[in-house]
């Protein structure tokens, strides 16, 4: 049982920087009355601020700050669970949020999500919907458990049955499941991979025993016919080589022709400047019997001299023009057979290189087809090692297999435990038991409140409502009055299933303004005496602004604002 002891508050909402504090246990009923705005309901929201990190009512984090010092707002809360002090602190500018087990406070290491989520799980055993159905109900931000969704109500009945764990296992398993099939799906390749590994060395062995040998001839064969092929280009380079070797003494005997030629050419250009210098001398003493440029006249027996002697000079000049002719037409004949026999020589070697390069080819394949039938006859040799490889190949293939059938078989096995622990089965159960005990005590309490319906839940959480006068009724059919009495009829209900299941029970029960509005005056009295002699080891807080009931609570407690400021009156 959690048994609330105390809460104080600063700088929170409407209180200024002195603490408020209130002792939850010092007596059983205590009625909060103030005038509006006074801050009297400002206990809601530091409850459930200080345990689960928001507010009672739909108030934005920031605005829970006193608005005047603007920072330094703190809450803090606490309560004992058997013979263990709890003291939870939160605080806004800073933000702080502390958890203190018999005064020593807890690692701060871990985020504030998982310090929450642990609080909650650990210890309160609850969450916000369950605190807000169980501890208070109020006024403005409580959503009753009827207007709730049908998710939302099996949230709430799953923390007061604690039977949430089931619903945690059930997604644990769904992991484990998840992850036994991806487990499932790497043994089904493995097992194919393996299988196919058997199939290959299978047949690789088979391929040794029954075709070795036979291949082993098929490539003995081929290496023979290549032989041939290279003793038979190696025979035309032979032949070849004589015939450059021939051709290349041929070209001997004309080596020189181009040089020849050369000099050939040169003695012909240096002929011809000769023949055209004697040419001009004598065509000059021809046409001349006077010098041209002195206007004298030329002796006549030497012009007669020179005459006859350019003549005598052009004829033995023709005469080796003739002859250097001839030996010009012998030299480039002889250049041109040169020309012809390194054609046939190149020829010749490019035939021996085409030659070397497929007797090269032939030989590679030699090597390579010796290297096969080596390979062959190692394997023909090592059948024993290639079995052996078989046998463990298929060894892998049944333990994987063996593998892969225990894995199905547990994925059936959780499959099966994932459905008892669905909602329609442990769960549902469970719920299926405590329904007539739910559904007992809420008309318990509704007949306390003289409303006479049978109020009734069925295990999809729906209600089913009859009355004396109407047959079928439901939770909206009624007026706000009468949905008042329903929702305080499940609030005493929840307590009272709490109590028995030892789960999320708790002293404390806030009510905020439920006289204030929806219960008239024969409501409120029959509600007064069931929390005043029915509600058992419970402190209740009731908050109201109506006046005159001060008497019916042993103890009252008065807000009131001061400049500006929320305090409780002395």
């Amino acid at each position: 049982m959690i048994t609330f002891e105390k809460i104080r508050w600063k700088n929170f909402l409407s209180t200024g920087n002195q603490y408020i504090e209130i002792d939850f246990l010092k007596s059983d009923t205590t009625l909060i009355v103030g005038t509006n705005g006074a801050g009297k309901s400002t206990i809601l929201d530091a409850l459930t601020f200080s345990l689960f990190g928001k507010p009672f009512r739909k108030i934005n984090k920031p605005q829970l700050v006193n608005t005047t010092n603007e920072k330094d707002s703190k809450v803090e809360v606490e309560f004992s669970i058997g013979s263990i002090q709890w003291r939870v602190v939160r605080g806004i500018k800073p933000n702080i949020f502390e958890i203190y087990k018999n005064d020593v406070v807890l690692d701060q290491a871990a985020s504030a999500n998982d310090q929450q989520k642990w609080l909650e799980q650990n210890v309160l055993k609850m969450n916000y919907k369950s605190f807000t159905q169980i501890v208070i109900l109020g006024s403005s931000a409580f959503i009753p458990f009827m207007q709730l969704t049908n998710t939302h109500r099996r949230e709430v009945i799953e923390d007061l049955l604690d039977i949430k764990i089931f619903s945690s296992m059930n997604n644990l398993i769904k992991e484990k499941i998840r992850g036994i099939k991806e487990e499932i799906k790497v043994l089904s390749l493995k097992k194919e991979s393996l299988n196919d590994k058997v199939k290959m060395q299978e047949t690789f062995i088979e391929e040794i025993e029954n075709r070795g040998k036979e291949n082993i001839g098929e490539k003995n064969d081929k290496i023979k016919v290549l032989e041939v092929e290279v003793a038979t280009h190696m025979e035309m380079n032979t032949i070849k080589e004589c015939d450059i070797a021939d051709l290349v003494e041929k070209q001997e005997e004309v080596t020189g022709a181009t040089e020849k030629l050369r000099t050939l050419g040169d003695l012909r250009g240096k002929i011809s400047n000769k023949v055209s210098t004697i040419t001009k001398e004598h065509k000059f003493f021809t046409d001349n019997v006077t010098c041209p440029t002195c206007t004298q006249p030329i002796e006549e027996e030497f012009r007669i001299n020179k005459i006859d002697d350019a003549q005598t000079k052009a004829k033995e000049l023709q005469s080796g023009y003739k002859e250097l002719e001839e030996a010009i037409k012998n030299e480039e004949e002889r250049e041109r057979h040169f020309t012809t026999l390194s054609k046939e020589i190149t020829k010749l070697t490019h035939g021996i290189s085409k030659n070397n390069t497929r007797i090269s080819g032939c030989q590679r394949q030699v090597r390579d087809l010796e290297s096969e039938i080596q390979r062959i006859t190692e394997q023909l040799a090592n059948r024993n090692t290639e079995h052996e490889k078989l046998a463990t190949f298929r060894e892998n293939l049944q333990t994987t297999y063996e593998d892969l059938i225990s894995k199905k078989e547990t994925v059936t096995y959780y499959d099966f435990s994932y459905g008892l622990l669905r909602d329609g089965g442990v769960k549902a159960e469970i719920i299926k038991k405590y329904l007539p005990l739910i559904n007992q005590q809420v008309n318990r309490y509704l007949q306390m409140m003289d409303f006479y319906i049978n109020f009734q839940l069925d295990e999809e959480f729906n209600e089913t409502v009859e009355s004396p006068i109407h047959e079928d009724f439901s939770y909206a059919s009624f007026s706000e009055g009468e949905k008042m009495r329903i929702d305080l009829a499940l609030l005493f209900t929840w307590r009272e299933v709490a109590r028995f299941k030892n789960s999320v029970n708790t002293n404390l029960l806030i009510m905020d303004e439920v006289f204030d509005s929806s219960l008239d005056g024969f409501g409120t009295d029959e509600f007064l005496k069931i929390i005043r002699y029915v509600i058992k080891d419970a402190n209740i807080f009731v908050i109201s602004h109506k006046t005159g009931m001060e008497d019916k609570f042993e103890n009252h407690i008065r807000f009131e604002k001061v400049k500006g400021f929320s305090r409780i009156e002395v």
